[in-house]
């Protein structure tokens, strides 16, 4: 390992932690896969799962960070199973943690590549906990809140959670429940370790490696304010050294990568307003404009993130903000070019993810366009039980007859497997484009045969085409481990709203 690294990371290291990690780096090695793992581990996913047995042998947490859809789940499985076969598990359990609409992924990839591992699923209303000892026990991050006394006391061999972000605020209950549970090595998976700002980042370490980056106020001072205040590129880098050793991250853009996966094409495509949804953008704007101009302080930034949502609904379609009862395709501009899409999609018989934000706006896709073209669309979203959602997303996997599934992007956007789809269309934008990618990620993963085509949808002269030229900016920003959510727009002054929103025809 370099000199470097070595010595920026003992400061933050105890004595007896720091005798641990020179064991770690002077036994790095490649682990033979585990004798009975019914899957292949690519080379990179090799170097993962070895990377993950090192960190639990020496007790070292680890934050796993892949880019979506590079397969962080089976690097895992792959490690338990590693300790299960070698004996070591010592009649422990490796305890994870994810949000409900991935607990059944993670039981259909256990059943695939390691049915030799046992496990139970905790999780429901009418939960009990098992009295037989098992190897995994799979929960949510709402369970664990709920329930914590019957985990806090467990000798847990691991503990998991994926879709780390769940605790980026370190604030909050939920996070304060995840952070006290008890475990010999602790493992974070991720796709976007940062999602909003580096706080995130420290509060993620803090569950894998509590203590390593100080205490809040002191990452606070001595990292924050410097990169994201100061954009200082030495205190990033010296961020980046002493993280590197507890975080492993592969892009789909590395070259060893890149040459396992299809291609990605993205497109953005722009749509004009009809004369209707014209009359509603302006109406919008002058009736609230008033409300901020007679408002102040948290009254005014509230009114602000209100018209935000309204100008987006509006460019939707009207009926998602006037709830009209009987909807028509014409009424929107973006409805239209959908269907002019999906004409094309439909003609050449493959299938298309469109993510919404609204559930609202997925109830209006899914019935003008089942309308349209005579033919069911599925439709997946946060209030569905556990199984409804399993059931939607198997039968968009496997079911030829059913090529469209709209879903919200909160509950459709993260950690599934939808490799059926080669087309995903983003109907609306969202602010941070890591949320966006990872969304589009669902399709454009390991397993994914063919180039995914991606269709960005934007409302030209609109707040759209402002979140859209925002959005561009804030993938440099998140290369550099920073980046900002729409809270900016309620700073600025009056004049400065105007112009951002106002309809430029």
């Amino acid at each position: 390992m370099d000199g470097e690294i070595e010595s920026q990371v003992k400061k933050h290291l105890n004595a007896k932690d720091y005798a641990k990690f020179k064991k770690l780096i002077a036994d790095t090695n490649i682990y033979n896969v585990p004798q009975s793992l019914t899957g292949e581990l690519r080379p990179y996913q090799k170097i993962g799962y070895s990377w993950l047995v090192q960190n639990i042998k020496y007790g070292f947490g680890s934050i796993l960070a892949d880019d979506m859809g590079l397969g962080k789940t089976i690097q895992v499985l792959s490690a338990i199973l590693y300790y299960k076969e070698k004996n070591l598990l010592e009649d422990r359990t490796a305890l994870i943690i994810v949000p409900p609409t991935l607990i059944s992924n993670w039981e259909n990839e256990i059943k695939k590549f390691t049915p030799e591992l046992t496990y139970f699923i905790y999780h429901g209303s009418n939960r009990s906990f098992p009295l037989e000892k098992y190897d995994i026990m799979l929960t949510s991050y709402g369970v664990i809140r709920l329930d914590l006394d019957m985990f806090i006391d467990e000798p847990w061999f691991l503990c998991v959670i994926d879709e780390a972000q769940n605790i980026k605020n370190p604030n909050t209950e939920q996070t304060k429940a995840i952070k006290s549970v008890d475990a010999r090595s602790k493992i974070a998976l991720t796709g976007t370790p940062i999602e909003n700002k580096l706080m995130d980042y420290w509060s993620i370490f803090d569950f894998t490696n509590k203590g390593y980056l100080s205490t809040k106020d002191d990452f606070k001072r001595q990292f924050v304010m410097p990169i994201e205040k100061l954009e200082d590129e030495e205190v990033l880098d010296e961020l980046k050294t002493i993280a590197k050793p507890f975080v492993l991250r592969r892009l789909k853009t590395d070259d060893d990568i890149k040459k396992e996966l299809p291609e990605k094409f993205i497109n953005d495509i722009y749509c004009t307003l009809t004369k209707k949804q014209i009359v509603l953008y302006n109406a919008i704007l002058e009736e609230i404009f008033f409300d901020i101009e007679n408002s102040k302080g948290i009254q005014r930034k509230g009114i602000i993130l209100k018209i935000l949502t309204a100008l987006k609904q509006a460019c939707n379609h009207p009926a998602q903000f006037l709830d009209i009862k009987n909807p028509k395709i014409n009424e929107s501009g973006k409805m239209e070019l959908l269907v002019n899409i999906l004409e094309n999609i439909l003609d050449a018989n493959e299938k298309v993810l469109i993510f919404t934000q609204y559930v609202e706006m997925g109830k209006l896709i899914q019935k003008l366009i089942s309308k349209k073209f005579k033919q069911e669309v599925l439709f997946l979203h946060g209030s569905q039980s556990r199984q409804e959602k399993a059931h939607i997303i198997d039968t968009f996997q496997e079911d030829e007859d059913y090529p469209i599934l709209v879903a919200t992007l909160k509950t459709g956007g993260t950690g599934l497997n939808l490799t059926a789809a080669q087309n995903v269309i983003h109907y609306d934008l969202w602010w941070n484009p890591a949320v966006e990618n990872q969304a589009t990620d669902r399709v454009h993963r390991i397993g994914q045969k063919n180039d995914v085509m991606v269709y960005r949808f934007i409302t030209k002269g609109t707040l759209e085409e402002t979140i859209d030229a925002i959005s561009k900016h804030k993938t440099d920003l998140a290369k550099k481990s920073i980046s900002n959510d729409e809270t900016f727009l309620t700073e600025m002054s009056d004049d400065e709203l105007k112009k951002v929103l106002k309809l430029r025809l």
